[in-house]
């Protein structure tokens, strides 16, 4: 019998010194209703692989290469991409990574009537300011 209460008071003495060293890495005084200030361990958040963040890093590079790819045209986004495979290791670095896929390829056909829009309204001003400038 003696022996089950002294296991019994070491496990809870455990269990007191656990809590203990948790709440001493930072803990937050919580006064109840019944006025007793009883510390709440901070919630801190575990540091994991920003997956996320990747993932839309990696889309907005997609969306980026798409929109460019729209805006040049097939023709002229080849003819750049050959310049920048002729250049040196930077410039080969650059090209490996905006070489045309399927995914760029695809969104760029589906966005291409939107950026044709804003092409077009592009040269609208400039040969309105042309004009303008000509008086």
């Amino acid at each position: 019998m003696a022996d089950m209460k002294q296991d019994e008071f070491y496990r809870r003495l455990e269990g007191i010194e656990r809590k203990h060293k948790t709440l001493s890495g930072g803990y937050v005084r919580l006064e109840e209703r019944n006025g007793i200030l009883t510390p709440v361990q901070k919630v801190r958040p575990k540091r994991a692989f920003p997956w996320r963040g990747l993932f839309l890093v990696a889309l907005a590079f997609i969306l980026f290469k798409a929109t460019l790819f729209a805006h040049l045209g097939p023709i002229g986004y080849i003819r750049n991409h050959a310049e920048l495979e002729q250049g040196g290791v930077v410039e080969r670095m650059g090209a490996w990574i905006l070489r045309p896929d399927p995914v760029t390829i695809f969104i760029a056909d589906k966005i291409d009537p939107v950026v044709n829009a804003f092409n077009f309204l592009d040269r609208d001003t400039i040969v309105d300011q042309e004009t303008y400038l000509d008086r």
